[in-house]
């Protein structure tokens, strides 16, 4: 491995733009830090074609596209997994042309890019786990060789303890916590409002994929319920999905004019934060609470599902609210409460923003960049080890 300066980096991905979520930010943003430091990056990654470009987050990042990316429901949630004739072989071919000193591979034990790249790196390899699961068959049936999957790894990376302790009760590893980042200058107090929702009303807001398991029906019943004490809230729901229309028709004819549905937005994001007086995110399951850190550096409290995951990242009474979003009451009375109180609201905004400054992308990143210098460690040990143990075998044949 080179010196830490001007290391070229292959990240392997399934999840990368156009499509949402915590993986693909971590991708793209710990991307951009490492070459504003001097190191060249390239994103290894599949087609998408059932997903709108929409407006792609600024900065150029060298990618290379190979197979299809198919949607899978899994886990509450849409997986997607590559397709392609000698896909395996084609990726191989793109490795070898690279000759990168570190492949990083996000979701190392998920078909079908991350775990072809896992079995035919030949350099120094380091593996990020993001997932939070209530279980996995497909552990239960092959544990045995994702254990010796996860032994090719030079190192491990776990977002937060409960991703960490999700993949533990299958597979034993040793894991370094780096947790996601956040831009803390693009999600700040200090953007502008969109004009059209700063009226006065108390604004909501719901952020993510309209899937089951992050509960856009537990916020659209929550808010139903809040809107009968009072007459000043608005919802902004923004996201897309299959399931949109069916969350549409959720919304009692009486409140069509108080949710607005923003649709697919991503580089404008920032300015709906700074719309928002309070930020809900009533998901059922989560390894790390990304959406939450980025309301939270926008300076607005949050009021979250009280879940493993989600406390790693915030706490009950100081950022914001963990409740039970379950319950719609529970859910309701808490929006109804920073609705009467702005001043808590503030506080809690105000503690949120410090709280994400800790999670700031040149932290993250430079955590992750000593890693490397340890899996490069590691490595060379291993290519050591395996030559004197041929050695006597060379003598003796």
């Amino acid at each position: 491995m080179k010196r830490t300066a001007g290391l070229h980096i292959g990240i392997v991905t399934e999840y990368y733009y156009p499509t949402l979520g915590g993986i693909q930010e971590h991708v793209h943003h710990f991307a951009l830090e490492a070459m504003a430091l001097g190191h060249s990056v390239r994103v290894i990654t599949s087609r998408v074609r059932d997903v709108d470009d929409g407006d792609r987050p600024a900065g150029r990042i060298p990618v290379t596209r190979i197979g299809l990316s198919v949607p899978i429901y899994n886990n509450g949630s849409v997986a997607r997994v590559t397709f392609a004739p000698r896909l395996g072989a084609k990726l191989e071919a793109i490795l070898d042309r690279e000759r990168f000193d570190v492949i990083h591979i996000h979701a190392p034990l998920t078909p079908t890019l991350p775990i072809l790249a896992l079995t035919r790196s030949k350099t120094v390899t380091v593996g990020t786990v993001h997932t939070n699961f209530k279980g996995s068959a497909f552990l239960k049936l092959f544990g045995k060789a994702a254990q010796s999957h996860l032994e090719r790894l030079d190192a491990l990376i776990a977002v937060s303890k409960t991703a960490a302790a999700a993949l533990d009760r299958y597979v034993k590893a040793d894991y370094a916590i780096i947790p996601n980042g956040i831009d803390i200058s693009q999600f700040s107090p200090s953007v502008d409002p969109r004009p059209e929702f700063a009226d006065g009303r108390f604004n909501v807001m719901w952020i993510g994929r309209m899937e089951p398991r992050n509960g856009l029906d537990r916020m659209l019943k929550a808010f139903s319920l809040a809107s009968a004490a009072r007459d000043d809230l608005r919802l902004i729901v923004v996201g897309d999905g299959p399931l949109k229309g069916v969350y549409e028709q959720m919304v009692p004819g009486n409140l069509r004019q108080a949710v607005h549905f923003t649709g697919f937005v991503n580089a404008g994001r920032p300015s709906l934060y700074a719309s928002a007086d309070v930020l809900c995110v009533p998901a059922s399951i989560s390894s790390f609470g990304i959406t939450l850190l980025e309301g939270m550096a926008a300076g607005i409290p949050v009021i979250a599902s009280d879940i493993d995951g989600f406390r790693d990242v915030m706490k009950d009474g100081r950022e914001g609210m963990l409740v039970d979003t379950a319950d719609a009451r529970t859910f309701r009375d808490a929006i109804l409460r920073l609705a009467g109180d702005r001043s808590l609201a503030r506080e809690y905004g105000a503690r949120g923003r410090a709280a994400a400054e800790g999670y700031s992308w040149p932290r993250v990143t430079a955590a992750i960049l000593d890693l490397y210098r340890e899996a490069a460690s590691r490595h060379a040990a291993k290519r050591e080890n395996a030559l004197n143990s041929a050695t006597p075998q060379l003598r003796n044949s």
